[in-house]
């Protein structure tokens, strides 16, 4: 373990790495900005949680 890299090298690596963590991030963000899928909540619960939300308002 007695590899030597320059400051340049190193700054390089963080940046890629931040760069894959940038783009990990935005598609974990678009996946879940996929439309909710309220199919199995019954209609009254939410009528009940607009209701509360617009009260919040």
């Amino acid at each position: 373990m007695d590899d030597n890299y320059s400051i340049d090298e190193i700054l390089s690596a963080v940046n890629d790495l931040e760069s894959i963590s940038k783009e990990k991030n935005k598609k974990i963000l678009k996946e879940s900005s996929n439309k909710f899928d309220n199919s199995n909540i019954p209609k009254n619960t939410l009528r009940l949680i607009e209701e509360a939300e617009k009260s919040k308002n």
